[in-house]
């Protein structure tokens, strides 16, 4: 499933593009095809994302929220777009530039009201500026579950996903099994900093990169995607920094994957 970091950096192509602009909206498949005659010749005003969520509001017209799920996609380009082909959701054309999206889990248009509702159950968003913290460490520091899975839970953190969490909890040296409530404060405040800058990095640069450069194999150039992380997919492979292998097991649904040694209890 996209992290957090996609969403940003779709709703900032999105907004480059189309912001500003009047657009054609199509619906190929049907699906959405009610939807995409509301927005069809509609002002389209500004494009964001919180989450692993993502809003297009529109003049005089109600807001697109669009979730990706597991294999949600959008195509964009520009010119004259291609023939359309298979279940094609949503397609919307400005003067120069289209976006295809396809297999999303959410597509659907919401008045303001509704759009409160989906951000009041979102916790904060790590990219987003002026995001509190303090607002997740307090259901963090109240919760025997573990961190592990709280990290995972949109209403404690917006946009982490699989990699980032996994990632996050080896650079701070945490077992993913520790209970929330007996995460320091300090702990959570070099977490959170920590969740800022690699969040961040990954909108600039479109891919997920938390090797430290001193645990590198090469010091120049881009990673290979095999070299970019500390322990994510890297089950039986030795660990980048004490060599033991990488463990994994299934929590709350999700593949885990740590250092038993790094990250001892």
């Amino acid at each position: 499933m996209p992290e957090g970091h996609t969403l940003h950096r779709l709703a900032r192509s999105q907004q480059k593009m189309f912001a500003g602009q009047v657009v054609a909206a199509s619906s190929p498949q049907g699906r959405f095809a009610g939807g995409a005659e509301a927005l069809d010749g509609r002002l389209l005003l500004h494009v964001e994302a919180y989450g692993k969520h993502l809003f297009q509001y529109y003049e005089d017209a109600p807001t697109l929220h669009v979730h990706l799920g597991l294999y949600g996609k959008f195509t964009t380009g520009s010119g004259e777009p291609p023939e359309p082909r298979g279940a094609l959701r949503l397609r919307l054309v400005s003067d120069g530039h289209w976006t295809d999206l396809r297999g999303p889990t959410a597509c659907e248009l919401m008045d303001p009201p509704a759009v409160d509702a989906v951000l009041s159950r979102l916790g904060p968003d790590p990219i987003r500026a002026k995001s509190d913290p303090d607002l997740a460490y307090r259901k963090i520091s109240r919760s025997r579950v573990t961190i592990a899975a709280l990290l995972m839970d949109q209403s404690v953190v917006a946009g982490i996903g699989n990699v980032y969490r996994a990632e996050l909890l080896f650079r701070h040296r945490v077992d993913p099994y520790r209970a929330g409530r007996t995460i320091e404060p300090e702990l959570w405040a070099e977490m959170w900093a920590d969740l800022m800058v690699l969040m961040r990095a990954g909108v600039r640069a479109g891919r997920i990169e938390t090797v430290r450069p001193e645990h590198r194999a090469r010091r120049t150039g881009r990673l290979g995607r095999a070299e970019a992380s500390y322990v994510y997919r890297r089950t039986g492979l030795p660990c980048r920094i004490c060599g033991t292998a990488v463990a994994t097991a299934e929590l709350v649904g999700r593949n885990l994957f740590w250092c038993p040694s790094c990250q001892a209890p």
